[in-house]
């Protein structure tokens, strides 16, 4: 993502802790100045080793001001947007997948028999037709009205009491009984003559013997309830931003605060994620704006768009509650050297951290071996140190502003994609016990069981009448019915090649808990396990009593609907998760239901902290984890139901959705970069020695000052193929020009026999050595102290160790590694000597 200084000037008043990054940068770049110019006016001579290094800092801390600033701002945004943009996406998409519902619903009740009859004037009794309309409201409770209307428009039967209609001139009745399909029509209307608008789904119906059209059916959708209860489960906490649901208009449908932002308002969208700022009613706004996309072949209501705003003023201000240090140290600096994967502008701040720690680093070097020079120069290196330090610091803090910026943008978003998973399950599933209750209440088959065993034409009716709802209804496998006796009477095939299960018996619990049901409002699931039904797979089997046709009516056997599980849940999971990620649906033990995953089937484990499989149900977690040999995010959230399933309806059955980013491979010994300055010694400054000193593996090293040439970046190594030594990882050119090359060892290797990896973001130290020099490959750069003849202690593995000295630092509470060079040298044998262009 780009964007101009001018909208970065756009965005810095809304980021403080940006703002004060970028102050920080000109106080330092101003030290620098004033730094090369005394030193140029005060002692040239004393100082023209370091002149150079002091130059090239000044000009570095040039770019990297604007640099590190647009950087900062950049990623912000681009967090800003991401959030809100995935949850644009969710409103529409959990719009549409509902809506997709209804369109089968229509399709079906406008086929009832015992409607069409009446429509047709075979059947008179409108308050039977009422009750019957009446118990499927009860069963799909998403809709707030049901009426049947005439072919003249006068209405017939209608449940809702609080709202009487007579009859509607409304254009929607001529256009749906000239039609085949559903009609969704959205707007006002006279049927619900309370209410702004509706969302009615209108189908026409037929005479059931002639086929002739007899009127039609029009199911009102709760678009307002509906609408309130996605903008409470997914809106954030703190109200920060508005969601809101748009037309093709870019007029706002629904909003989660019409106070804020009314119905009816046209606002600003933003389709193509630009990092612009938007101004709506004389407000400075964050947009992202989402389309509808197709489920199940269906688009949706067209021209519908999902879109969340976020005032500028709020957009940045979310808390990160130390999210680095509540992390475990080596899961930090592991985390860290992934940087570059991360994020992009965090791996560049790093590096220019790292690039200025190295230049003072550099000049102190330089400047070791004229500790006798001067007063003049002695203060030019006090300021040095003292501006580095402050350079370190403002890095430090930038890095972290940045990397928990980062980090907790990431795991809320991971806490909001599990939220999603679980709202996405329990919608789907809610829609399952709703088909099996109202389809237990069919007429002809009540009729057929209670008639006794059924014959061949009975069982073919009873087949037709479940294959016409196996044809709407597809995320099933087969619908069956069974007698009282549990025996299997009727059954749909899913596939051509699917086993006869007629004859077949149901479990003896399953059916001793649906001959116990006590109205038609209940239902039982089988717990999800392997499934005769469901070719020995795990899945859930919805069941319900169906009862003898007269009021009152005993149970005269039950239906049992398969679900899909296999292909439904994994559809669920793939189509709400970004490409990279993984995500499981698990249950309270933490056994896999379903599973983007292929190591994890259905029915495997996943490892999981016992207290996220303790959580309570609604609630969400979000952490850093080591997941897979892969640092990652994880998301987990429990479902909470959906309307009255899962809440009031009696069925408990928890499931956890489970969502992980990869972030990259866990490093083995990630590197730490904790340890303390080195303090000057109490007294005798000027009579010690100075060592360049450096971090290998975890230690303090260090080799005297005057041995060593400078610091550069691994990455000017460039690896070879046939290495003169096994620690021997490339060849370096010290200088960037063609004065000669320099083989480059990696230290820890030669230290304690295992590689350390040649990395970017690792220094290379140049030592001198005859005609030359050689690098040793290091993990991070530390100082240039000097140190007291009482600070030296020998080393217990003898003068011709490796590391010959300690050195007391810090009142003894640090230990410098001093490094024996001849001994080094002579590890490394021949190939020390530099090969020369």
């Amino acid at each position: 993502m780009t964007s101009s200084p001018l909208a970065i000037d756009g965005f810095l008043p809304y980021m403080r802790d940006v703002a004060r990054c970028e102050q920080g940068l000109r106080e330092l770049n101003l030290m620098w100045r004033m730094i090369e110019s005394s030193t140029r006016m005060n002692c040239p001579q004393e100082a023209r080793a370091i002149l150079p290094t002091i130059a090239a800092t000044r000009e570095g801390f040039q770019g990297l001001e604007q640099d590190l600033v647009s950087s900062l701002v950049q990623e912000k945004v681009a967090h800003v947007l991401g959030e809100i943009g995935t949850k644009a996406g969710y409103v529409i998409d959990i719009v549409v997948r509902n809506l997709y519902e209804r369109t089968a619903d229509v399709g079906f009740l406008a086929t009832d028999h015992e409607l069409c009859a009446y429509l047709a004037g075979l059947t008179h009794d409108r308050d039977a037709v009422t009750r019957r309309l009446r118990a499927y409201r009860s069963k799909y409770t998403v809709y707030d009205e049901i009426l049947l209307l005439d072919t003249q428009g006068n209405v017939v039967a209608q449940t809702d009491e609080s709202s009487p209609v007579e009859g509607s001139s409304d254009p929607l009745i001529a256009q749906t009984l000239a039609q085949e399909g559903y009609l969704e029509t959205f707007r006002a209307t006279d049927l619900r003559p309370h209410k702004r608008q509706a969302l009615v789904y209108s189908r026409r119906m037929r005479h059931p013997d002639t086929g002739a059209v007899a009127g039609l059916l029009c199911l009102c959708f709760h678009f307002e309830q509906e609408m309130a209860n996605i903008f409470a489960s997914h809106r954030d906490a703190e109200g920060r931003y508005n969601m809101l649901l748009l037309d093709a208009g870019n007029r706002v449908i629904e909003s989660a605060d019409p106070v804020w932002i009314p119905l009816g308002m046209q606002v600003p969208v933003n389709h193509a994620d630009a990092p612009r700022i938007c101004v709506c009613a004389g407000r400075q706004y964050l947009v992202q704006t989402r389309r509808a996309g197709t489920y199940q072949g269906y688009p949706g209501p067209a021209g519908w768009q999902g879109q969340v705003m976020v005032p500028l003023e709020v957009a940045f201000s979310v808390s990160h509650d130390a999210l680095l240090a509540s992390l475990d140290p080596s899961l930090r600096a592991g985390l860290m050297a992934h940087a570059r994967a991360f994020s992009a502008p965090l791996y560049e701040i790093m590096r220019a951290a790292e690039t200025v720690h190295r230049v003072v680093w550099n000049g102190q070097v330089m400047a070791a071996g004229q500790r006798g020079a001067a007063d003049k120069l002695k203060t030019v290196l006090d300021q040095i140190s003292e501006t580095g330090a402050h350079s370190d610091a403002l890095f430090a803090r930038s890095i972290t502003d940045l990397y928990e910026t980062v980090l907790a943008s990431s795991l809320r978003q991971a806490e909001f994609v599990s939220h999603l998973l679980v709202d996405l399950l329990d919608r789907n599933l809610y829609e399952r016990s709703d088909d099996c209750r109202w389809w237990a209440l069919t007429p002809q088959l009540r009729q057929a069981l209670a008639s006794g065993p059924p014959d061949a034409d009975t069982v073919a009716r009873m087949v037709g009448i479940l294959t016409t709802l196996h044809g709407l209804y597809t995320v099933y496998t087969r619908l069956f019915i069974y007698d009282r006796d549990g025996r299997i009477v009727a059954s749909t095939l899913h596939q051509a090649d699917d086993p006869e299960v007629r004859g077949q018996a149901v479990a003896d619990g399953m059916l001793r808990q649906v001959l116990a049901l006590t109205d038609e409002q209940q239902y039982c699931v089988t717990p999800f396990e392997a499934d005769p039904l469901y070719g020995g797979r795990p899945t859930y089997t919805y069941h319900a009593a169906i009862r003898a046709p007269q009021p009152g009516g005993a149970v005269v056997g039950g239906i049992g609907i398969v679900f899909d599980a296999q292909v439904e849940l994994a559809a669920m999971l793939r189509g709400a998760i970004p490409a990279g990620q993984q995500a499981y649906y698990v249950d309270r033990t933490g056994g896999v239901i379903a599973s983007t995953d292929a190591r994890r089937p259905v029915g495997s484990q996943l490892a999981l902290d016992p207290a996220l499989l303790r959580l309570p149900r609604g609630a969400s977690a979000s952490r850093v984890v080591v997941h897979d040999g892969q640092y990652a995010i994880m998301g987990c959230t429990v479902s909470s139901g959906y309307r009255e399933f899962k809440v009031s309806d009696g069925y408990v059955e928890d499931v956890l959705a489970v969502v992980f980013e990869p972030l990259g491979a866990v490093c083995e010994r990630p590197r730490a970069r904790a340890l303390p300055a080195i303090e000057r010694p109490d007294a005798g400054e000027g009579q010690g020695m100075e060592y360049a000193t450096f971090v290998l593996d975890g230690g303090l090293f260090g080799i005297p000052s005057h041995q060593v040439l400078e610091a550069v970046s691994a990455a000017r190594v460039t690896p070879v193929a046939a290495a003169p030594h096994p620690a021997c990882v490339g060849l370096l050119d010290p200088r960037g020009g063609p004065s000669g090359t320099a083989w480059v060892f990696d230290l820890r290797r030669v230290m304690c026999g295992q590689p350390g990896g040649l990395a970017p973001d690792k220094q290379v130290v140049l030592v001198r050595q005859e005609g030359g020099a050689i690098g040793l490959l290091v993990d991070a750069l530390h100082g240039v102290p000097e140190f007291l003849p009482g600070q030296f202690m020998p080393s217990p593995f003898g003068q011709s160790a490796l590391v010959h000295q300690f050195i007391k630092a810090n009142q003894g509470q640090l230990l410098v590694q001093a490094l024996n060079m001849p001994a080094l040298m002579a590890a490394l044998g021949a190939v020390a000597a530099p090969v020369l262009a």
